[in-house]
């Protein structure tokens, strides 16, 4: 918990309050009369008067509309009186929230569907209170035009390939943006990029045929080697009709060694140089 709020200051507060204007005399009546009404009914009237502030949560007090000196009460007990203060509670925990999904027209005309998480908290409340109606909605809006506004600049393989950096940028937008109403963007993280089926089939089938293309090198190149190393072998029996010989019969112990039921008619050699 930031320990700033505790020891809020005013005059810290950029925004325009009424709260050091005096009292005119209808306020005035009304505030001795609720005070009146508090002594009359007391001590059954303490318990409508007294709010429990969580660690968490801190109170922005109105009285008669306008914002109480003293800035955030809480956290502990507060006192307020019947019928001219009210109160808003503001929670300081991370809130975390589902941007809904977004389709997106990246840089190269492609259309995606993105999914993204934003994690934020409240730093300033009276800035919470006064300066937006709803935060969360706000900032959740904001979020959603952010996201398609950053990620339309990028291109397809960019948001694949570097959603991290996408999400530091649209994370440094919104907390830029959203620091005038008090809200700090802790974190902001791109869940999934969603492609078209037949974009998904379009990229399948062009990897596929890479991946063959690639094969067919690796073959090529295989038999290649290979025609190499025959033309070396044969260069080297040709010099020696020994060697041809023992080549044979090699070929012949490894064909019978496979104990398969092939049958075997030996040719003698010789009778190729006739």
């Amino acid at each position: 918990m930031p320990l700033a709020i505790d020891t809020y200051s005013p005059t810290e507060n950029p925004v325009v309050t009424s709260e050091n204007r005096e009292n005119s005399l209808i306020e005035t009546v009304a505030f001795v009369s609720s005070f009146i009404m508090f002594l009359v009914f007391f001590p059954i009237s303490i318990f409508s008067c007294l709010v429990v502030m969580l660690e968490f949560q801190r109170a922005v007090v109105f009285r008669l509309g306008r914002l109480r000196k003293g800035g955030p009460r809480g956290p502990g007990i507060l006192f307020i009186l019947p019928c001219i203060d009210s109160i808003v509670t503001v929670d300081l925990r991370t809130i975390a929230f589902d941007v809904p999904p977004q389709e997106v027209l990246t840089r190269d005309s492609v259309t995606v569907t993105l999914d993204a998480v934003i994690y934020y908290r409240i730093h300033d409340p009276l800035k919470a209170v006064i300066q937006v109606e709803n935060v969360m909605s706000s900032t959740m809006l904001l979020a959603q035009t952010t996201l398609r506004n950053v990620a339309g600049t990028k291109m397809l393989m960019e948001l694949l390939a570097d959603k991290e950096a996408i999400s530091k940028a649209i994370e440094a937008i919104l907390d830029e943006a959203t620091d005038p109403w008090g809200v700090k963007v802790e974190l902001v993280e791109i869940k999934d990029v969603r492609l078209p089926q037949s974009l998904q089939r379009a990229m399948a089938a062009e990897a596929e045929a890479t991946r063959e293309a690639k094969a067919k090198i690796v073959a090529a190149e295989g038999e290649f080697n290979a025609s190499k190393a025959l033309k070396q072998a044969s260069d080297i029996i040709a010099k020696n009709p020994i060697a041809l010989q023992l080549r044979y019969l090699q070929t012949m112990n490894t064909i019978s060694a496979e104990r398969n039921t092939t049958i075997i008619f030996p040719f003698p050699i010789e009778l190729m140089d006739i």
